[in-house]
């Protein structure tokens, strides 16, 4: 039988340096090509993530353990959102760990990347179950991420499929006003990581009504995002409206969740309670939660946002449970 987390973490030690070759450098340079949005920086990120938290062997193997053996194998479809790099990336992991046979249909916004890590994985085990996917073919389960209008065109070609259906969330910070300048420059990170576009980038902040912001300076993502910023900033000037500019974001008050990749919501408080209730009653729209409050659901230290474990499932669904259910 064929030992994947080997296979896996044998992956893990070849992304050890990623971008200091010339190969992998082309690769991030490809990426960047076939979408402005990421950065190298961002790129890096996402790699180090994968190798650091998903690739390490013990922890696959501790993981695997920790769930049923696999079935006999079936057909699972991944349909892969490009919004960050490599989004997909663990979904894949997922599936062959569960045994199964792997039909991707990568992003046109994601496709170097993915394909690179396909190939390496291919190069480590020529029969590694991982296929191209074709939209008339027949599949047992489908894992398919998207907006709402992706989802209900997913709910409909799939409604005889067995389906893992993901769409848009939010991350969100907690401060109790005791936070060091360490971790607010940490928090900095977890708000401009891939532009914001990523559904564990913080993106609304609750902090006492004491907290001041002014002294936050970070640097935009690309140089897309930088635009952005500064088309905001304009149309807030000219509409009369306050915010602080923190350099990579735009911090201003309220109550929701931003519209814009440029904008973070600060919401203020007076009791605590008051916030942890408002993010219990929105947990159907929340990916994770940065701060060192306890009694929170899905959170995260300050810094870690885009770290995600092998056990933080997307959308707090299981989806190796899915999979071997």
């Amino acid at each position: 039988m064929t030992d994947y987390t080997e296979i896996f973490a044998t992956l893990g030690q070849r992304l050890i340096g990623f971008g200091n070759s010339i190969e992998t450098q082309n690769v991030i340079r490809q990426a960047i090509d076939a979408n402005a949005w990421f950065s190298e920086r961002d790129i890096r990120r996402a790699v180090d993530a994968i190798r650091c938290e998903m690739l390490d062997e013990k922890r696959l193997r501790l993981w695997r353990a920790s769930y049923p053996t696999s079935t006999p194998p079936r057909r699972v479809a991944i349909i892969m959102a490009g919004n960050i790099p490599l989004v997909g990336f663990f979904d894949l992991l997922c599936v062959i760990m569960a045994g199964d046979e792997c039909y991707i249909k990568t992003s046109s916004k994601d496709t170097v990347l993915m394909r690179f890590m396909v190939d390496e994985l291919k190069s480590i085990c020529a029969t590694i179950p991982i296929h191209e996917y074709h939209a008339d073919d027949h599949y047992d389960k489908v894992i398919a991420t998207g907006g709402d209008d992706a989802n209900r065109y997913f709910e409909e070609h799939f409604r005889s499929t067995q389906r893992l259906l993901r769409g848009s969330r939010h991350s969100v910070a907690l401060l109790t006003g005791e936070e060091s300048r360490a971790d607010i420059e940490a928090l900095c990170e977890d708000i401009t990581a891939y532009s914001g576009m990523g559904c564990r980038s913080v993106s609304m902040i609750f902090a006492p009504h004491n907290t001041h912001f002014d002294n936050i300076r970070c640097s935009a993502a690309n140089p897309k995002l930088e635009r952005n910023i500064l088309s905001t900033k304009a149309l807030y000037d000219m509409q009369g409206e306050s915010y602080v500019d923190c350099g990579g974001f735009l911090l201003k008050e309220g109550s929701d969740f931003p519209s814009s990749l440029t904008t973070v919501t600060l919401c203020r408080y007076d009791d605590i309670d008051d916030a942890k209730r408002w993010i219990r009653e929105h947990d159907a729209h929340i990916q994770c939660v940065v701060t060192r409050v306890a009694d929170i659901c899905r959170s995260v230290d300050f810094g870690r946002a885009q770290y995600p474990t092998l056990c933080d499932y997307a959308d707090g669904i299981d989806t190796m449970r899915f999979l071997l259910d």
